[in-house]
């Protein structure tokens, strides 16, 4: 039994992490100055959750084996320069990680987008070809008790996150993995918080794939891809198979046979094609890959059907970045060509609520009948941003209608609903809707 510490414990995959290593018989402990749902329930009970928020470097002493640092802490945080002075072992999140998996077989997964609903593709197909795996992944998957996974099995799937690793590791996280076989879904400029322009952002890329071992699958259609996989010998680009629209889903044909998937959208059917490569370097075929994906349950937030009647369908879709929110709406167009289609999204991250990259939003909402944006002019005030008015993100995104009440924005959606006529809403946040209730 090893015995960790957490500081910052109470972030996604932190509090995920923690809890794997507690159920894996190791005594874990951790800090954090604020800890929400659905973090905070889960670690109360299991008997994690801190007796108080804060920082207190009294917890740390050389009984530890490590400490697991977060990036939601801060240079100067009280316990980091505790267990730097006492000289324990720090990991960030990744290269722990990497440590438990240096033995494995690692297959990462990596892009702008898409990475989610791609590495739950793999796991699934893995899981069908009765294959052990480890993994990690951005969300809770319908099946799994938890985001991370850790066990003896000889491989271990990865979504590779391009964001920065820890406050004393300023490098994105999947640098840490080093993976034996890896997929890029895509490339378009996403936190710019920390990577100012767009050519600082793709080199992110080009430096990851110079860390894979064997081959990496690039998105064959994608630009950025395919200049960066001109000069990398270890890329194969691929690109999505023949595919036709059906109800709540399409047929992909693939050497002459036809596979029913439950899911839409060209990125999907592109993903799954990176996917099947990708499971193909483990020894699963192309035949069984596509097989098993005809039952994949889908992800949380992704796509995901939330309503249904007779005249009124409702989704709901993590989508937040530019590149993500036009592929969504693009999918939700293509389903449902005909459909009165309203378009509801939220203004939410940091680097959306950034002015010079607001316009990155530009058209991505078109293809919708009506495009409803809210922001929450108090976000701004936390971050001690300008509040832009409604008639300047308006003028942003193009062919909008913004708001800044979620009651009003709600109630908007709903009048653009008509009951006579088949209508689609959609549902698009990494945010709440500031508590509305969507349906």
């Amino acid at each position: 039994m090893s015995r960790y510490h957490f500081i910052a414990m109470g972030g996604a995959v932190m509090h995920n992490l923690a809890l794997e290593l507690q159920a894996n018989g190791h005594f874990v402990q951790g800090s954090d100055d604020e800890i929400f749902d659905p973090a905070k329930t889960r670690l109360a009970a299991a008997g994690l959750l801190p007796e108080a928020f804060g920082w207190f470097p009294e917890k740390l002493d050389n009984s530890l084996d490590a400490v697991i640092l977060g990036m939601h802490a801060k240079l100067d945080n009280p316990e980091l320069k505790r267990a730097q002075e006492l000289g324990l072992t720090i990991y960030s999140f990744p290269a722990f990680i990497h440590h438990h998996s240096k033995n494995k077989t690692r297959l990462v997964i990596a892009g702008s987008h898409g990475k989610t609903t791609s590495t739950a593709m793999l796991m699934h197909i893995l899981q069908k070809s009765q294959k052990k795996f480890d993994y990690l992944v951005g969300s809770l998957i319908d099946g799994y008790d938890r985001m991370v996974k850790l066990s003896d099995a000889p491989l271990m799937v990865i979504e590779g996150d391009e964001y920065l690793t820890s406050p004393i590791d300023l490098t994105p996280k999947f640098f840490h993995y080093h993976p034996h076989a890896a997929m890029i879904t895509g490339v378009a400029w996403d936190h710019i918080n920390v990577f100012p322009t767009f050519e600082n952002y793709v080199s992110q890329f080009d430096t990851f794939i110079q860390t894979v071992k064997g081959e990496c699958f690039t998105f064959g259609e994608d630009h950025e891809l395919q200049q960066l996989a001109d000069k990398n010998a270890k890329c194969r680009p691929y690109s999505a198979p023949v595919y036709t629209n059906r109800e709540n889903g399409v047929t992909v044909t693939v050497n002459g046979h036809e596979y029913n998937l439950p899911f839409f959208g060209k990125h999907n059917v592109e993903n799954a094609a990176g996917v099947v490569l990708l499971a193909q370097t483990v020894g699963i075929s192309a035949a069984d890959s596509w097989t098993a994906l005809q039952d994949f349950p889908g992800t949380s937030k992704r796509l995901e059907r939330i309503f249904q009647s007779e005249n009124l369908t409702v989704y709901r879709d993590f989508a937040h970045a530019p590149s993500k929110v036009a592929a969504t709406v693009k999918a939700v167009r293509e389903q449902y060509p005909n459909h009165n289609f309203i378009a509801a999204f939220e203004l939410h991250t940091y680097s959306s609520l950034m002015p010079e990259f607001m316009a990155q939003y530009q058209g991505t909402l078109n293809a919708a009948n009506h495009a409803l944006v809210l922001f929450d002019p108090h976000v701004f005030e936390l971050k001690r941003m300008p509040i832009p008015t409604k008639e300047t993100v308006e003028s942003r995104l193009g062919n909008v209608t913004a708001f800044t009440s979620a009651q009003e924005f709600k109630n908007a959606v709903e009048t653009c609903i008509k009951t006579d006529t088949p209508t689609v809403v959609l549902w698009m946040s990494s945010g709440n809707f500031g508590g509305i209730t969507l349906h």
